[in-house]
């Protein structure tokens, strides 16, 4: 599962906010899918480069992303490498994809649906509620002890 962090959350929000206002959507082209608008925003590439750089290696964001190699340095392994940097797993750029974490799915609002893949309203919904579920979870997993809300008078100094 994503590794719920900062940079990850705003990766997702940006790019659902990028569709929603007319970014290039097509989910046949890899610079232009639900994972090439993510890798936009996350490596500030154009789709046409990113397209240039999934072309060298052999699949769609599925297959490269189960097939990447930390050591070769492929192009292809740049723009996985960058996904997995801010938090995503393999699984995770599978499910970004094709829209099937069903965690995900199940905090949809209104419910558990299946969504499409190829539908621009689907992704945006998919992406922000794939946020809003990293958010909380980063929420939850701070801990802020009690005893730091409070200071002896020793503590406070005045100058």
């Amino acid at each position: 599962m994503a590794q719920a962090n900062i940079q990850l959350i705003g990766a997702l929000r940006e790019t659902a906010a990028r569709l929603r206002n007319g970014a290039a959507y097509a989910w046949g082209n890899h610079g232009a899918c639900n994972c090439g608008n993510l890798t936009q925003v996350v490596t500030k590439l154009s789709k046409e480069e990113i397209l240039a750089y999934a072309h060298t290696g052999i699949g769609e964001w599925t297959e490269l992303a189960e097939d990447y190699c930390g050591t070769t340095n492929a192009p292809a392994g740049l723009l996985i490498t960058k996904l997995q940097e801010i938090g995503l797993t393999p699984s995770d750029i599978h499910n970004l994809e094709y829209l099937e974490d069903k965690a995900v799915l199940q905090r949809l609002p209104g419910g558990f649906r299946w969504l499409k893949r190829n539908v621009r309203e689907d992704v945006i919904m998919y992406f922000e509620t794939f946020a809003n579920m990293l958010e909380e979870e980063l929420i939850n997993s701070i801990n802020i002890p009690v005893k730091s809300f409070f200071y002896s008078k020793q503590e406070l100094v005045v100058c």
